[in-house]
């Protein structure tokens, strides 16, 4: 009696084994079935992944935004393939019929959501600081903390100014969710040295100016004017205004000096503004201002370095963005009753 119940027992532990192994067999057909079937929609669904997520977590959040079709497979894939500590946190977006594994991947890389936002030429820092608080980048006052900041200047590899002024690239960047600010106008200031090294390419052998002062030249070209084939015209009047002691007399400089001195500027460039003593007021100070007044392209980077080859050593605007050049003052003041005044 006893063999025989040990006989049935021992049959039901291999029935029972056998079984084990159906399931874990078919639970291995069906996780390699899942891995190889592509799953999702074209919407785009974004997952926000915390820091120290677990694996579980982590497919539960798939899951409910419709990235995966079923978590415990997502997983238990993961472990096989040893991805399961290997997932960055961050925000990810998915579109598209996409494997396991492709979800996997991405995760591991760290291929995270990313938000653009795109500084156009000629902006102030404060204004600069103001557009990426409207890229939802962070706040724009802890910008214009550190574009003012002179050590973090420094650490930038900025000599010659105490602020980011005119170091600030215009360009289109590219962030994850909610960047660090330094992050932010480190790669602005990288920007703008490698637009500075291009142009150096073009430097004309005359054009003695530092990395400072062609920032500075720069901005004041890109202020006053946005037609493209007048930049190097405007850049050989200053030039030729420098070499011969005249004052630049530009008056985006009175602009910038009246907002420095009042905050903000009204509209109005009256003749106190024009006789006011101040570093950056052109009208009163020969030579360039201490620091930019802007930041610009790579274009009025690039002119400043280059100017065309002029005698002319004033302009006047004369409609449509664009400008009157002349070589003395007679012939500027015919161009400015003309333009500015309405006198023929």
């Amino acid at each position: 009696m006893k063999r025989r119940i040990a006989i049935i027992s021992l049959a039901l532990l291999a029935a029972l084994g056998l079984v084990g192994l159906g399931v874990v067999m078919w639970w291995y057909r069906s996780l390699d079935a899942y891995a190889a079937t592509p799953f999702g929609s074209a919407d785009q669904k974004v997952v926000e992944i915390p820091a120290g997520a677990r694996t579980k977590e982590v497919a539960a959040r798939l899951g409910a935004a419709g990235v995966i079709s079923d978590p415990l497979r997502f997983e238990w894939l993961a472990r096989r393939l040893k991805r399961d500590r290997q997932v960055k946190f961050g925000e990810y977006e998915f579109s598209g019929a996409q494997v396991p594994e492709q979800i996997l991947e991405a995760l591991a890389l760290g291929k995270v959501k990313l938000h653009h936002c795109t500084i156009p030429e000629g902006l102030r820092a404060d204004e600069i600081a103001r557009l990426l608080e409207g890229c939802q980048w962070g706040r724009a006052a802890e910008y214009l903390a550190l574009a003012g900041d002179e050590s973090f200047a420094r650490q930038l590899g900025i000599v010659g100014g105490h602020s980011l002024e005119g170091y600030l690239f215009p360009d289109t960047y590219s962030f994850p969710k909610a960047p660090k600010p330094e992050a932010v106008l480190r790669k602005m200031v990288e920007g703008f040295f490698e637009a500075y090294a291009r142009a150096q390419a073009g430097r004309r052998p005359e054009v003695l100016l530092d990395v400072h002062q062609t920032a500075t030249l720069a901005s004041i070209i890109e202020k006053e004017t946005g037609a493209a084939q007048e930049r190097a015209h405007i850049s050989c009047v200053f030039h030729n205004r420098l070499r011969k002691k005249m004052r630049l007399e530009t008056d985006p400089t009175v602009i910038y000096a009246k907002i420095l001195r009042l905050g903000a500027f009204d509209g109005n460039i009256r003749r106190e503004d024009l006789q006011y003593a101040h570093p950056y007021n052109t009208y009163s100070v020969k030579g360039l201002p201490p620091g930019p007044i802007a930041n610009s392209g790579a274009a009025a980077i690039e002119a400043a370095l280059a100017p065309l080859d002029c005698q002319d050593l004033y302009f006047v605007a004369c409609g449509a963005g664009t400008h009157q050049f002349c070589p003395d003052y007679d012939c500027h003041l015919r161009h400015v009753n003309r333009c500015q005044l309405g006198k023929p």
